[in-house]
């Protein structure tokens, strides 16, 4: 199936490893450009010279401070021209209880997990016109709460309704905004949450693979090719959607 990627470019925030990486990289090998986008300006910089110096440029930027999305929009279309669209993940918030996190471990997460977000899709979706596409990089905590992950239990849901809302508003001008639910794909998050369960990591992963009907992780580059083709024209008829990429870990509808 040609996805329709050829020529386009998209930017991918937390691109310098795990899903958004994945995501470039799928990107990229069905002929889109990329604006990468992290906090490490040495691991954002090698993640774009990996991808290759003519479709990929790393941008050292924080989502959690204004300003950060214009600049970021304004550099895909000073580099390449253009913008047909945006990956937008945020590094998932410190875990902890709801009892025991504290306000300003609440307002920290707001910034940067929930206000970040929101800040870019705005910023993107004003650059965009008819075929443009939006996605965000959720969890599957938006439809059934994760142990020990209370802030993100409370902003990932807000943000599937910002997504659904935007879907509402934008799609007249023929931009589709939609999200992607991942469950256990094996990334360095993931890997860090297992290593705070309490048990051997190993033992924790294979406790959580039991519970998945295709009993396992996911790999990042199966997260990458769902979020390329939900990101690609290939789509052009699915907006406000939630897609989990989950193994079929979810038991909701």
């Amino acid at each position: 199936m040609d996805l329709g990627l050829e020529g386009r470019v998209y930017l991918v925030t937390g691109g310098s490893r795990g899903l958004g990486f994945a995501t470039a990289t799928v990107l990229v090998s069905e002929g889109a450009r990329v604006v990468l986008a992290a906090r490490d300006e040495a691991s954002v910089t090698e993640a774009a010279h990996k991808l290759g110096p003519d479709v990929a440029v790393g941008l050292a930027e924080d989502l959690g401070k204004p300003g950060t999305a214009e600049r970021l929009v304004a550099a895909a279309n000073a580099r390449f021209g253009q913008l047909d669209g945006a990956l937008i993940s945020v590094g998932g918030p410190p875990p902890g209880s709801a009892m025991d996190t504290t306000d300003e471990q609440w307002r920290t997460g707001f910034e940067s997990v929930f206000l970040g977000a929101v800040r870019t899709a705005r910023a993107t979706a004003n650059g965009l016109g008819d075929g443009g596409s939006i996605c965000f990089v959720l969890s599957t905590s938006v439809r059934a709460p994760i142990p020990g992950l209370a802030v993100s239990n409370g902003l990932r849901p807000g943000l599937g309704m910002v997504a659904k809302t935007m879907a509402d508003e934008l799609g007249p001008r023929g931009v589709r905004v939609n999200a992607l639910l991942p469950g256990r794909i094996a990334t360095d998050r993931i890997r860090e949450l297992d290593a705070l369960a309490g048990v051997d990591p190993e033992e924790s992963r294979a406790r959580h693979s039991a519970a998945i009907p295709l009993r396992r992780y996911g790999e990042p580059m199966e997260f990458g090719r769902a979020a390329a083709f939900l990101l690609s024209p290939a789509a052009s008829y699915l907006t406000g959607v939630m897609l989990p990429v989950d193994g079929g870990a979810l038991r909701s509808l």
